[in-house]
């Protein structure tokens, strides 16, 4: 079941889920807008192949700080929210890009927040067919809660739990 700006503000308001900083801006009809954070990493070539067991990510992706980003054509970034999220476990949340971002060409892969995840979100964004700007503290994704029909035998307790700003591809064997 996807949750409605009453069943948000209800987890909300119990301490059932969680969203620092938080602005009533944020939950609309069917779900949350989520800002931008301040930096952006950009994934560049290093002259061969990443090996994912050997190679630090570091080696071919650099982060810039700012308060806004161009975002090249077909550019691969990676974003962070501005807010940090608690999430229940018996919710997980699809992310989504808002639709204005959307229509301009931008694109994100599917994604979803896990049941019992927290941090800031580190989301990959490709850029379209011509450079666009982003700046930061801008509503960029939305998410859409759906309860889960049982709660999950192992809740997500993962190696990006607790994140803060953005995270780098983290590879175990």
């Amino acid at each position: 079941m996807i949750l409605s700006d009453r069943d948000i503000r209800r987890y909300i308001n119990e301490g059932r889920l969680a969203i620092e900083p938080f602005r009533d801006d944020t939950i609309r009809e069917n779900g949350v807008d989520l800002r931008i954070g301040g930096a952006v990493a950009r994934l560049r070539g290093a002259g061969r192949p990443f090996d994912p067991y050997r190679d630090d990510p570091s080696e071919f992706i650099s982060i810039e700080r700012g308060e806004s980003f161009v975002i090249n054509p077909n550019e691969h970034v990676l974003l962070h929210t501005e807010e940090y999220i608690k999430m229940p476990d018996d919710l997980m949340a699809f992310v989504n890009l808002r639709s204005s971002y959307a229509r301009i060409g931008l694109i994100i892969p599917p994604t979803v927040v896990d049941a019992n995840f927290e941090g800031e979100l580190t989301i990959e964004l490709i850029g379209g067919n011509f450079p666009v700007i982003l700046h930061r503290g801008d509503r960029f994704l939305h998410l859409i809660f759906a309860r889960l029909t049982s709660r999950p035998e192992k809740p997500y307790m993962g190696k990006y739990q607790g994140q803060r700003g953005i995270q780098l591809p983290i590879f175990r064997r």
